[in-house]
């Protein structure tokens, strides 16, 4: 229960009380500043507790969007103060400051009516270091009038806002794709108040569309043209609910730190799940396109790499603008070139349209070639556009950027040898020629070879040297943002293509589970560093060998059972189960504990 204290009596004819209490707040009444402090202390230490103006006017939602939002330490509104239990110590000093300079909420002083104590509250918050999130309110009204003129002016702002109209249009995401916005949205938005109002959490819906969509993955792999049609219409219900389950935490304000957790990692699931689907049923009819389905998991996960990477690296560098930044944003100024931009780039909406449609009317090889060529599109126009950004701006990265690039460089004991042995010389901006090299040269070998040839066991040794080398040096120039998805490349293809030329039949299904395992990781390391909590432990990546280690590990298992293909197979099906069996508990124990943060993307298109 959380406790919410109103610092003085309440107005005549206020419906606070009945409001906080409808919030889930147990309201306490102080007669003044001494009694809130004494009330305050009073609240058990681990509960969220609220300071409430008793003259507060505002919405519903105003009290909610400042009192329940979970995902910030302290919140604040005109009249309206929360804390969680990390910063109640805060909050006892900051209103012991404050009282100290104004006067009791609901007195007069000589001069007219009381300072708004909670106002001061939350200045004196900030003051000690605490970041007090201040919502942004739009039409929504939230106010502490001086006077009763004043305060019938308040409630008769309050009746003109539609608080619920505003409350639907808020649990859209501010930014998403046109088929989301336009083909979605409209609707979804209109579940996700149904769902919310009767008592289903986002959770709750995200596990619906993530068994909506490995339903649709089963009907795929029929081979049939009617469970390809299921599969499709399934696909595109599943990303309704997908869609719904943000919407119902932010109508809600449901967040919540497993919430985070199965929003960040079930869309790949649930489209890798589709494209095995495909490829199985597929292989059904006599068409092998597992080599596809895997290319395809490798292109999506490698353009998400280098979004993650470049976002770590650039939204907290200190620069000046670019010609390309300045285009960019003259083409954001004409309405229909955002839409247009954000179409090419392919995010998930018109992804799983596509990926719906086609599978209703073709076939899974089709659908394939599309989701290839479209993706490779984006991948290319997204990657030059912010290489050309890196390339022609000046920015200072900063060492929090370094350190996440390092982080989700995925370096193992390998690299973290040649590392320390190499020390941080070199030139600045060296990673990203270093970590090109790395990766041009083992794909070259591993193309250009036989398969299972032992020189291709000599290019792997190199890249793990060449890897440690490229992360020696903090990574802090202006391309360095490229090493990790030059790795992921690396990494991921060297694992396709030894699969494609084994002789065994299964080698690229189970190059597909050991793919996705590692493609696990990687997004499970993003969206810890995106949620401040910094990246898995190093005993998980040191047991599970890096980027380099388990390169070098496939490409050994290549030569060594080069006349053995079935055994190529086992080999990688028990490295799969084995690094997925690591990491998914690593993983769940994290995300469930009390220390993972509560987040919610809200700006992930793609």
């Amino acid at each position: 229960m959380s406790t919410a204290i109103l610092t003085g009596p309440p107005a005549p004819g206020s419906s606070l009380d009945a409001d906080l209490r409808s919030l889930g707040f147990d309201v306490r009444i102080a007669t003044g500043a001494e009694e809130t402090g004494s009330l305050l202390a009073a609240v058990p230490a681990g509960e969220r507790v609220a300071l409430v103006d008793p003259r507060f006017v505002g919405h519903l939602h105003a009290l909610r969007l400042a009192l329940t939002d979970p995902r910030f330490p302290a919140a604040a509104a005109p009249g309206a103060l929360s804390a969680q239990s990390e910063a109640r110590p805060a909050l006892g000093r900051a209103l012991t400051a404050a009282t100290a300079v104004t006067v009791p909420a609901g007195a007069t002083g000589a001069d007219g009516p009381a300072d708004d104590l909670t106002g001061a509250v939350a200045d004196a918050l900030d003051a000690d270091g605490v970041a007090v999130h201040r919502p942004q309110l739009g039409t929504l009204v939230a106010t502490v009038p001086a006077d009763a003129e004043a305060r019938d002016e308040a409630r008769a702002a309050v009746a003109a806002v539609d608080e619920e109209a505003v409350r639907l249009r808020s649990a859209v995401k501010a930014q998403d794709g046109f088929f989301t916005t336009f083909c979605v949205s409209p609707y979804s938005r209109y579940l996700a108040r149904w769902c919310a109002r009767r008592g289903l959490t986002p959770n709750q819906v995200t596990t619906a569309s993530l068994l909506t969509a490995l339903i649709a993955a089963g009907c795929a792999a029929t081979g049939e043209r009617g469970g390809y049609i299921a599969a499709g219409v399934l696909l595109l219900v599943s990303f309704v609910l997908d869609c719904t389950d943000g919407q119902i935490a932010r109508y809600s304000l449901q967040y919540s730190t497993l919430g985070a957790w199965l929003d960040a990692t079930f869309d790949r699931a649930k489209e890798y799940a589709f494209y095995a689907g495909l490829a199985l049923g597929s292989a059904r009819n006599g068409d092998d396109v597992w080599a596809l389905a895997l290319g395809a998991m490798v292109l999506m996960t490698c353009r998400h790499m280098v979004d993650f990477a470049f976002y770590e690296a650039t939204h907290d560098a200190t620069a000046g603008t670019s010609p390309s930044a300045a285009l960019s944003g003259r083409l954001d100024s004409v309405g229909w070139t955002v839409w247009v931009r954000r179409i090419i780039i392919l995010p998930i909406g018109e992804r799983w349209a596509m990926i719906a449609v086609l599978t209703a009317v073709t076939t899974p090889r089709i659908v394939f070639w599309a989701l290839l060529a479209g993706c490779a599109f984006a991948a290319c126009y997204t990657t030059a556009g912010r290489v050309l950004r890196s390339v022609t701006r000046k920015a200072k990265r900063t060492d929090r950027a370094a350190q996440a690039l390092a982080d989700l460089a995925d370096s193992g004991p390998v690299a973290g040898l040649v590392a320390r042995i190499i020390g941080r010389s070199g030139a600045s901006g060296a990673g990203v020629v270093l970590a090109a090299i790395a990766t041009g040269g083992l794909l070259f070998a591993v193309l250009d070879r036989p398969f299972g040839d032992r020189q291709t066991v000599i290019a792997a040794i190199g890249y793990a040297v060449l890897a440690g080398a490229a992360v020696a040096r903090p990574l802090k120039g202006a391309l360095d943002w490229l090493v990790p998805p030059l790795f992921r490349v690396a990494e991921y293809t060297t694992v396709l293509v030894l699969a494609a030329r084994s002789d065994s039949a299964h080698a690229l299904p189970a190059a597909f589970g050991l793919v996705a395992a590692v493609a696990y990781h990687h997004y499970d390391t993003v969206y810890r560093i995106r949620g401040g909590t910094g990246a898995p432990p190093t005993w998980l990546v040191r047991v599970t060998g890096g980027h380099e280690g388990r390169t070098l590990l496939v490409v050994a298992l290549a030569a060594l059972l080069a006349d053995r293909g079935d055994d190529f197979t086992l080999a990688l099906t028990a490295l799969a189960v084995a690094v997925a069996l690591v990491w998914l508990v690593e993983s769940i124990r994290f995300w469930v504990s009390s220390g993972a943060p509560a987040v919610h993307d809200e700006g992930e298109t793609a």
